[in-house]
């Protein structure tokens, strides 16, 4: 286990061509967003450096911009730490997503494809095994698809560029309680593919609007579970 609380082997290191200082930021945000590096965690520069195999130049920039966007805490005479997030700031960005999501369910509904809807049975039946085996990190990154596949399915180009903003921070907080909604999230996730099958646009809005707010109220009460 290395200092930083990583798993040996959880990140390779990264290959030498292309924009390191770019893939370096990619790297150490996916850590964040999947919460290998936890919230509070003090975040120091050799070690990551050293886990992922560069200098700790393009560490520094990282973690620069990282506290620009808000991932991490640059604090004076103590260093990075990943940021802690707020109740208010987790309420908040979970009720935008509440919108664009229910928007995008709608118009799924609308315009979904028979490809399109076969897909999202796929992911479904992968994302019920993940919850049976309680295998999280595979559970979140199909939930993520999940959505994101809703958003393709909308067509609405300047809708999926608002949710991809978002849509990190949502995996983020989605991580802590993806446990808890289990089995739970994929029975829902099957009902919408039913409205969207059915080509019920008001039902699908409604059951979209009612699955993002039973994560958003799972993360709220995360710790009284």
């Amino acid at each position: 286990m290395l200092p930083t609380g990583l798993p040996q082997g959880s990140v390779p290191r990264l290959e030498r061509p292309g924009p390191l200082r770019e893939r370096v930021y990619e790297a150490l945000l996916e850590l964040i967003t999947t919460r290998a590096l936890q919230p509070g965690q003090h975040l120091v520069e050799s070690e990551l450096a050293g886990h992922l195999g560069v200098s700790r130049q393009p560490v520094r920039e990282a973690l620069q911009r990282l506290n620009t966007e808000g991932w991490v805490d640059l604090r004076p005479a103590q260093g990075a730490f990943v940021h802690e997030p707020t109740e208010e700031e987790a309420d908040q960005l979970l009720t935008v997503r509440t919108l664009l999501e229910a928007e995008a369910a709608r118009l799924a509904a609308l315009n979904a494809g028979e490809a399109g809807i076969t897909a999202l049975q796929r992911i479904v039946e992968e994302g019920r095994i993940a919850a049976a085996e309680n295998d999280i990190t595979r559970a979140v990154a199909l939930n993520a698809a999940f959505h994101a596949k809703i958003m393709e399915l909308a067509g609405n180009a300047v809708l999926a560029e608002l949710a991809a903003q978002v849509d990190r921070r949502v995996r983020w907080y989605y991580t802590p309680v993806a446990r808890l909604r289990g089995g739970t999230s994929w029975e829902e996730h099957q009902e919408m593919i039913l409205a969207i099958v059915d080509r019920d646009a008001r039902r699908a809005t409604r059951l979209m609007r009612e699955h993002t707010e039973h994560t958003r109220q799972s993360y709220l009460d995360r710790d009284a579970s």
